[in-house]
């Protein structure tokens, strides 16, 4: 019961600590927005921006793991993959995986002597 009242920062015998008791709740709602809300939402704009900006002959992964070359944007939200020359298969914009994606595309480092 000791822990419970040093938590709630009331006294044992519950007087008072209201105001107390609000502004930790406060600090704990702007703890979690901070550390779980606004990354995700950033991401979220992140992977947005990235799907809008796809053109024809970007090479991508998708999140089952399907690696192939766009060759059509279509307005319904999805797109034409070529998966090996002259294979193609339809997708849905949603199922690009950005950070597969961006490790295909960048440079490859030159190996060490």
């Amino acid at each position: 019961m000791q822990l419970l009242s040093i938590f709630l920062m009331m006294d044992p015998q519950g007087k008072g600590g209201s105001t107390g008791t609000l502004i930790m709740m406060g600090l704990m709602i702007l703890v979690f927005w901070m550390f779980m809300i606004r990354p995700q939402a950033k991401k979220a704009k992140q992977q947005k921006e990235f799907v809008n900006n796809m053109q024809k002959g970007d090479k991508i992964v998708t999140i089952a793991g399907i690696h192939g070359k766009i060759n059509k944007v279509n307005d319904d939200g999805t797109l034409e993959l070529e998966t090996s020359p002259g294979s193609y298969i339809k997708i849905e914009k949603s199922a690009i995986s950005m950070e597969w994606t961006a490790n295909v595309n960048k440079p490859v480092a030159e190996e060490k002597k």
